[in-house]
C-alpha cells in the first residue's frame, strides 16, 4: 500500500473569485481540497456535484432547495450528486469556513 503525506502548507492557494480560495491535491480521478470561504461569499450557480467534506473551522451555510443547513467545525457532510441535492454555499458577512473536501473528478473512460 502506498502512503502519501499531503502537505497543504507547501501547495499554493488558488482563488477563482473573491471570497473563495483552495489548495488542491489530485490523484487519478480523486481530488482533495483545502477550501476556504469568507466574508459574504455566495455561489451564483447551483452545484449538482456530489461531495464529502469535513468542516475544520468556522461556520458553513449550505443553501439547499428546501432550506439552509448550518454546519460548524467538527461536523461532516455528504451530498449525493444530482438535481435533487442541488446546493450552494452562502456566507454571512464577516464569517469564514475552512473545509476539507473530497471529490471524484471523472470516472475512467467516461463510466460512472
Amino acid at each position: 500500500m502506498k502512503r502519501v503525506l499531503i502537505e497543504f502548507d507547501k501547495l499554493p492557494w488558488e482563488s477563482p473569485r473573491p471570497g473563495v480560495r483552495y489548495k488542491a491535491f489530485v490523484s487519478g480521478t480523486q481530488q482533495l481540497r483545502l477550501l476556504e470561504f469568507s466574508d459574504g461569499f455566495e455561489e451564483k450557480e447551483w452545484c449538482t456535484k456530489g461531495h464529502a467534506f469535513y468542516v475544520l473551522d468556522g461556520l458553513l451555510l449550505l443553501r439547499m432547495k428546501n432550506g439552509v443547513v448550518r454546519m460548524k467545525a467538527g461536523q461532516i457532510g455528504f451530498l449525493d450528486a444530482g438535481e435533487a441535492n442541488s446546493h450552494k454555499v452562502i456566507m454571512e458577512p464577516g464569517e469564514r469556513a475552512l473545509l476539507l473536501l473530497f471529490e471524484v473528478l471523472a470516472a475512467p473512460n467516461g463510466l460512472s
